[in-house]
């Protein structure tokens, strides 16, 4: 099983580096970052129809770090939501695949983009299934450098009074924002404590390790009455060795060269994958 989803997961960041290129736009850092987790997510984890993507038992997933939609239209793509022919539309005039998630893709829960509305949002969505007695489960990814948003504690807070433990939210944490380290421009440290002090159940994981998201996914709620907040510990640029761990990658396209050699990497690793 982890394999079949490492072998998923290259072939997302293959298609979101050709969707970026083309389109001559997109957030290839921040994408590339966030692979692991919504492969793991959509391909194992959260519980949906394609073909009712309005279906009231479905799990609820929001990308509030909403500048990494790249890896997230292409995984509804890959599933069958909408055509893959229209990842070439991505960012062009009149599309709907717009720079940021837009409701009007299916399998698009909310428009996201504006840093820290995402886990709000969710809160409401996760206390709505707790007072209509419904099963499903509600994730929210949220970047790192988010956490500087107030909002993000405000959500946090009213999670933990409300008991919501079918919320389950996600760190891509991937120490980068787009001027620098995180920690040099709004220190997160000691990050797990503030989140457990804020009443969470505290996971923190390997974001590229898929055995260890699945183990964290799988076990949640952690603990009965209470949130949990997984820390995916995540390389900016992950799977690109020239675009790992640099700021300049937040927000920057390859040329051709660049991504002929970024596609050659990603096929080295299918191929040590398949051996």
């Amino acid at each position: 099983m982890e394999n079949s989803l490492l072998l998923k997961s290259i072939e997302i960041r293959r298609s979101l580096l050709k969707t970026i290129y083309n389109a001559n736009m997109g957030h290839t850092g921040s994408s590339l970052s966030n692979v692991d987790i919504l492969v793991t997510l959509f391909y194992q984890v959260m519980n949906y129809k394609v073909k009712d993507p309005t279906w009231e038992e479905r799990d609820r997933f929001i990308l509030s770090k909403g500048h990494g939609v790249e890896s997230y239209y292409c995984i509804l793509a890959d599933l069958g939501y909408f055509p893959e022919k229209e990842l070439d539309t991505f960012c062009q005039f009149k599309t709907r695949l717009i720079g940021h998630p837009n409701n009007k893709v299916p399998g698009v829960e909310v428009n996201t983009g504006a840093l820290g509305h995402g886990l709000s949002i969710a809160v409401g969505m996760a206390l709505a299934a707790k007072l209509d007695k419904k099963g499903y489960r509600v994730f929210v990814v949220m970047g790192d450098g988010e956490q500087a948003e107030g909002s993000i504690w405000e959500g946090a807070m009213a999670a933990s009074h409300y008991k919501l433990d079918n919320l389950i939210g996600i760190i891509d944490r991937n120490r980068l924002q787009i001027t620098g380290n995180t920690e040099d421009i709004m220190s997160l440290e000691p990050f797990k404590e503030k989140w457990q002090s804020f009443g969470w159940k505290v996971i923190e994981v390997n974001g590229h390790d898929i055995d260890e998201l699945l183990k964290a996914f799988n076990s949640t709620p952690k603990k009965k009455d209470k949130p949990t907040i997984i820390i995916a510990n995540t390389v900016k640029g992950k799977g690109v060795s020239f675009m790992e761990n640099k700021a300049a990658w937040h927000h920057k396209v390859p040329d051709k060269i660049q991504l002929e050699k970024a596609l050659l990497e990603l096929s080295s690793q299918e191929g040590d994958l398949g051996e």
